[in-house]
């Protein structure tokens, strides 16, 4: 039952959705917005210079659907198409999602519960989210973060949040701090967008939790988040950029957060059989935090792992092999998930971690939160 029912005003969600050559996944994607309990949307697509059929799928909507508006673009970006739809949009709150990422029927309904709950200070909320396959099946990999409140160091150590497709925000964010990113396109450096948008954010406002998988965030190994270079270079602009803004914060968490972000990338690097990458993100997460990746007991298996495949698997002519790692399984369930949630908080590197998160809300930080 939708909690709004009986809500004479409920606001307006403006959910964005860029779109570049996403003719595999934007009907799923658009038919799991459809079928929120949360019903009071627009829904703006931004087709971002495709050359498949995206554009024809998301017509053959909008002529069911009215709330469905088509905008259309030359490529140019994630962040351009975000800034594009937030600006022809009219909610109180902007709902992202990415054109192959999924949210499950109550997502908004208690998203939005949430922030219109919470003080003006309160800029976004996000959901628990869950790693899906080509066929929408739950892979294993889940991200529940329970961080709340003022969470910049926080934030700066992780992206907790998980990935763009997990947030509700409120507009007034928007008139505060401006747009997404475009400058990292033109840099090379795309992938961060969404976790520079949200430090910016953390900056003037609170943050909120669901603490329900209530997203599936799509894994596969064509996305443009395998580009695991160009995400390298994103986040080590985005932290320089944070360490002239915030001389306060110690050194030491920034090599935390390239560790940490590092690890991301090894574990995509093996998700998608390239275990050479694999082996050199994980180098370069120990070289950052030698401690930390040492308490982190699936480091051993997956180097482990990768150098058997180099070794009994031959080369491909780039000397890569390429071929994604099956990882689905149809026993892998959200019960399955919440039992290795529990399995997960008890172990030494989660411990460790949560030591720091503590250590980190203690920090001073010039906030300029109204």
């Amino acid at each position: 039952m939708n909690t709004f029912q009986n809500n004479l005003k409920p606001p307006l969600v403006s959910v964005i959705i860029p779109a570049y050559n996403a003719e595999k996944f934007i009907a799923k994607t658009l038919e799991s917005v459809l079928s929120q309990t949360y019903q009071k949307l627009e829904i703006l697509v931004v087709d971002d210079g495709s050359t498949d059929t995206t554009a024809e799928i998301v017509k053959s909507f909008a002529q069911k659907d009215s709330r469905i508006i088509l905008l259309q673009q030359s490529n140019t970006g994630v962040a351009a198409a975000r800034n594009l739809a937030i600006e022809k949009s009219h909610g109180e709150y902007i709902a992202p999602i990415d054109a192959d990422d999924i949210w499950y029927p109550q997502n908004l309904e208690k998203q939005i519960e949430c922030l219109t709950k919470s003080e003006p200070t309160v800029g976004v909320v996000y959901s628990w989210s869950v790693d899906i396959n080509e066929q929408d099946l739950l892979t294993g990999g889940f991200y529940n973060s329970t961080i709340a409140g003022e969470v910049y160091q926080a934030l700066v150590y992780k992206y907790f949040i998980g990935n763009a497709s997990s947030s509700l925000i409120r507009r007034a964010c928007f008139e505060k701090i401006g747009g997404y990113n475009c400058k990292l396109k033109a840099e090379n450096a795309q992938g961060c967008e969404d976790w520079e948008l949200h430090l910016r954010i953390a900056e003037h406002y609170q943050f909120k939790v669901v603490p329900e998988y209530l997203v599936g965030y799509r894994q596969i190994s064509s996305s443009m988040s395998c580009n695991y270079a160009a995400m390298a270079k994103g986040h080590s602009l985005i932290m320089a950029n944070v360490r002239q803004q915030h001389p306060e914060i110690p050194s030491n968490i920034y090599r935390w957060s390239s560790s940490n972000f590092y690890i991301y990338l090894a574990v995509k690097s093996n998700r998608s059989g390239n275990h050479r990458s694999t082996l050199f993100w994980l180098a370069q997460a120990f070289k950052e935090d030698l401690f930390m990746s040492l308490l982190r007991h699936n480091l051993y298996l997956l180097s482990i792992i990768s150098l058997l495949k180099i070794i009994v698997s031959p080369p491909t002519e780039s000397g890569l092999k390429l071929k994604p790692t099956s990882e689905s399984s149809e026993e892998t369930t959200l019960a399955t998930i919440e039992m290795r949630t529990k399995v997960h908080r008890m172990l030494p590197s989660q411990v460790y971690e949560r030591m720091r998160f503590n250590s980190l809300a203690n920090l001073k930080f010039k906030s300029t939160q109204h």
